[in-house]
């Protein structure tokens, strides 16, 4: 029998960049669901304040494997 995989849709924010904004999105992740297999970054946005980026934000898809 193959694995199944569910993907669920996460977004996430950082004040830092988009790398640690994924890194965060699989962390928080992982306390609610585990046997994470990858993450799909669907989209990336950046808030700017004077001039200056403030937040990273991701919306990204996360696979998983079903029990």
């Amino acid at each position: 029998m193959s694995d199944m995989l569910k993907v669920i849709e996460v977004l996430a924010e950082s004040d830092k960049s988009w790398e640690d904004a994924t890194s965060q999105a699989v962390t928080r992740a992982s306390k609610s669901v585990h046997g994470i297999k990858s993450i799909y970054i669907k989209d990336m946005e950046a808030k700017v304040e004077n001039n200056k980026v403030t937040k990273f934000r991701i919306t990204a898809k996360i696979s998983f494997l079903l029990d």
